[in-house]
């Protein structure tokens, strides 16, 4: 079985850059999808911590051959020629695990002008730096937040993809094995008008578990 790790708006934090690489490391996915923003900070946003575009690139660069990007509105051709891997595509699919994914940053292509997309697809956007995941009459909208500016009171975050969705936070203090569910904790969906909300009990012992997604 695949296993892809999905990541979006990083927005030239190092701080954050850098959170997100120790758990590639422990995660050990095929393949890291970055849905865009990865540098600039964007007009419209504060700083993120530890601001640091050069430290970025710097990281990501030795990983160009485990990376698979889509464009997002803060980058740009300058991005690219500081960046070894591609990150001027607007869109880019996947098959991984019988379910077939759309990748778009969502500042062009979104749920609102849609990408091409058949029956059963996933599109998986960025760009809102709000988590969400929500079926549709004919597909399926996931957006795993930002990493390193996220909004509505949502978590710093990414996406697993093995079996089902994991949303995961970034800041938990012990992410106990990313995939074990413990026993303390308890995970409930709830499906209402074809949108699935997700509850979340934590446990005392401050381990988050993963939000399960279909």
């Amino acid at each position: 079985m695949k296993k892809i790790m999905i990541a979006s708006d990083i927005h030239g934090s190092a701080y954050y850059c850098k959170k997100l690489l120790e758990r590639y490391e422990l995660e050990k996915p095929d393949k890291l999808v970055l849905l865009g923003d990865i540098l600039y900070h964007g007009p419209r946003n504060d700083l993120p911590k530890d601001y640091a575009p050069k430290e970025v690139i710097a990281m990501l660069n030795p990983l160009k051959n485990e990376i698979m990007c889509v464009r997002g509105n803060c980058d740009t051709e300058v991005d690219q020629m500081v960046l070894d891997f591609n990150v001027l595509c607007e869109q880019a699919c996947m098959y991984v695990n019988d379910k077939s994914l759309v990748f778009v940053h969502g500042h062009k292509l979104d749920d609102k002008n849609m990408p091409a997309v058949k029956q059963g697809d996933y599109l998986v956007c960025g760009h809102t730096h709000i988590p969400k995941c929500e079926k549709r009459d004919d597909y399926t909208y996931i957006n795993p937040g930002s990493v390193s500016i996220p909004k509505e009171n949502s978590a710093h975050s990414y996406i697993i993809l093995e079996d089902k969705f994991y949303w995961k936070d970034l800041d938990v203090v012990n992410d106990n094995a990313l995939s074990n569910l413990s026993a303390s904790f308890c995970v409930i969906l709830l499906v209402s008008t074809n949108v699935f909300t997700l509850l979340l009990i934590f446990s005392s012992a401050f381990f988050k578990v993963s939000s399960l997604w279909l």
